[in-house]
């Protein structure tokens, strides 16, 4: 819509009230007010959701894989030939063998549950960028040296250099029972993972030494698989769950953590269309304000029309003047919400310390630090729906500015 320069004249004059409509350029600065509030709220928490959903994924994945087959019973027999057919599965990145097993760990008198895992020497290595304390290089076969969680650490106030027993209820039969084996281990390194569940159970080991500690001979309890495109794990692993059926099962990280990932697409939806509705109530003050304005400028557009405006001159006036108030609005929360993103740790710290309240447990969130991820496709889906209600609102009051009758307004003047 290109504007003459008659019709930009007065648009610019409309957008700037004189000092007798202070009240109609307060409830215009209101409308402006609104909708930069509202296109920042659905930047900061739509980003903040995808940062949530990434940073959830790439954890658990970084650790975990995209995929686990895992043996009935928790022992996979033979599994080198199963590794093998999973690694030459078209679509997979990498495979290695895995064991996983919930036992407990004590250490001056504090008791926790724990996951030990037994890695292999490449998962362990690259486990090392986790590292806070320590050194994962110490974990070779039969050093007797650990890995454990950050969480973990503090639990039950081990450092690295001190010695963890881990209990294993699989012990050897007495004339009394069965006697757990307690094994001491020295904690080499202390990693970071950022995850609250990983950081707070898991021991690390090498694989012979959680085969040795677990009494699993040349077994393992599963295989850890990446793969190409994360969306298509089901696919890509058809092939292997028919060729391990009977033996064993494959489950993908959106199976494994389905509770999780469904409630936060829930969640992201609904806190969407929750928002958008501020959006709606700013394209209701946009149109209120603009009622305003067509009635205060009655006789000027009576005068306009008699000078030879046309009803598409006033129309196009008018829709600028109301567009352009939406378009300052969105750009201004635009550039609101960015700024509220760079500095999201910053404002929670700020306001835990004037509340007293913690905002971010990692006990109840399971990430560390509030995320942040900005998709450039929600971001313009947001600014096209609040350009597009911007302009919807301005159509009834320039229509009813357009049709303006010069000789009924001006009769009595």
């Amino acid at each position: 819509m290109i504007l003459s320069p008659f019709e930009w004249m007065i648009a610019k004059r409309y957008l700037l009230p004189g000092r007798g409509e202070a009240f109609i350029a307060l409830v215009a600065g209101i409308s402006v007010g609104v909708v930069m509030l509202s296109v920042a709220m659905l930047v900061v928490v739509m980003s903040v959701m995808n940062g949530f959903r990434a940073e959830l994924l790439d954890k658990i994945v970084g650790l975990n894989g995209h995929a686990i087959v895992q043996a009935y019973g928790g022992r996979l027999q033979n599994w080198e030939q199963v590794l093998e057919e999973v690694r030459d599965t078209p679509g997979v990145v990498d495979a290695s063998p895995l064991i996983e097993q919930p036992l407990l760990t004590t250490f001056n008198g504090r008791v926790e549950a724990i996951l030990v895992r037994g890695n292999t020497d490449e998962d362990l290595a690259a486990l090392g960028e986790k590292v806070v304390l320590g050194d994962m290089k110490a974990l070779v076969p039969d050093s007797g040296n650990v890995a454990i969680g950050s969480r973990l650490a503090q639990n039950i106030g081990a450092r690295v250099g001190d010695t963890i027993t881990i209990i294993n209820p699989q012990g050897r039969s007495s004339p009394f029972g069965t006697v757990p084996r307690q094994i001491g281990y020295q904690v080499a390194a202390i990693f970071e993972i950022g995850v609250y569940d990983y950081d707070k159970a898991f021991v690390v080991m090498p694989m012979q030494d959680a085969q040795t500690l677990l009494l699993t001979g040349d077994a393992i309890g599963m295989i850890e698989v990446k793969v190409e495109d994360p969306d298509e794990v089901g696919e890509i692993l058809a092939p292997v769950q028919e060729k391990v059926a009977g033996r064993a099962v494959v489950a993908d990280w959106k199976t494994i953590n389905a509770t999780l990932f469904e409630a936060l697409q829930v969640e992201r939806v609904a806190m969407f269309f929750a928002l958008s509705f501020m959006v709606v109530v700013a394209a209701f003050n946009i149109l209120s304000s603009l009622v305003m304005l067509v009635r205060a400028k009655t006789r000027d557009i009576a005068i306009m029309r008699t000078m030879g405006a046309t009803r598409r001159s006033l129309l196009k006036i008018f829709v600028t003047t109301g567009f352009t108030v939406g378009a300052i609005g969105t750009v201004a929360g635009l550039i609101l919400g960015f700024i509220v993103l760079a500095f999201r740790q910053q404002i929670v710290r700020g306001i835990e310390i004037v509340t007293g309240q913690n905002l971010w447990d990692p006990s109840i969130r399971f990430l560390s630090t509030l995320p942040s991820r900005t998709d450039p496709v929600e971001v313009a889906g947001i600014v096209a729906l609040a350009l597009v209600l911007s302009f919807l609102a301005t159509l009834y009051p320039a229509m009813k500015a357009a049709s303006t009758d010069p000789v009924q307004v001006l009769r009595y003047e």
